[in-house]
């Protein structure tokens, strides 16, 4: 059993567990609760009825976040030659190729918060998958961190691209912003990011896409918004 402090219990009473709360109420609250010293996250968390042990019904993309994610982005680029020049010019804080797979490797280092490679790289890249991959952090054409086009994506991820993915609960996570945000900045993310899930359904899926929509602050409780709201985003 998880014991809660104090605090938290008091920010849980502002929260009815059993209500669906509309889009705007739900941030609002999830807002007000955001009192730590610290800026807290907002985070989204979809749990939906898909079965990702199913190629077909696996969910994996990309959006940018129109108000950004009010986080500093580190990204680590494997390029070389022009590109790796391309790259640096376009503000990637790391750029390379084996020297930095092999500080992965030997080190453990993971001082990045994006990877970004281009296709002749991904050779060197691929042996990395056992580290990159569970942390969410292997480039994919999917979310489009596999490309030549490295000063597109870089911007776009500095600009707040954020990516989303099924995990192994069949649950999606992902943030929307920061509680420092403006209520209609966090809305205008979440619509955002939650359009793109709904057009992701997979075909093949049977019975109830959106089995439940929380919103929380790190440290807050969650809130449950009703999943019909958003069907038609």
């Amino acid at each position: 059993m998880i014991r809660r402090g104090k605090k938290y219990k008091e920010k849980s009473s502002n929260v009815v567990k059993s209500n669906l709360y509309g889009i705007t109420e739900a941030i609002s609250i999830v807002k007000k609760n955001a009192t730590c010293k610290f800026d807290e996250t907002i985070e989204l968390h979809v749990r939906t009825g898909c079965d990702s042990k199913y190629a077909e019904q696996q969910i994996r993309g990309s959006v940018v976040l129109p108000a950004g994610t009010g986080k500093k982005v580190k990204i680590l680029v494997f390029a070389k030659d022009a590109k790796a020049d391309e790259a640096k010019a376009a503000g990637a804080e790391y750029v390379g190729g084996d020297e930095y797979a092999q500080k992965i490797q030997n080190e453990g280092w993971l001082d990045f918060d994006t990877v970004v490679a281009t296709p002749d790289m991904m050779t060197t890249v691929n042996k990395l998958a056992k580290v990159l991959g569970p942390k969410g952090l292997m480039p994919n054409p999917k979310t489009g961190t596999i490309t030549n086009d490295v000063t597109k994506i870089i911007n776009e991820v500095k600009a707040g691209k954020v990516e989303y993915r099924l995990d192994k609960s069949n649950i999606i996570h992902c943030p929307i912003g920061k509680a420092s945000f403006a209520e209609d900045k966090l809305v205008q993310n979440f619509e955002t990011i939650m359009g793109a899930i709904v057009k992701a359904r997979p075909q093949s899926l049977k019975g109830v896409f959106l089995k439940s929509i929380t919103v929380t602050s790190t440290m807050g409780p969650g809130v449950h918004i009703n999943p019909l709201s958003v069907m038609e985003l």
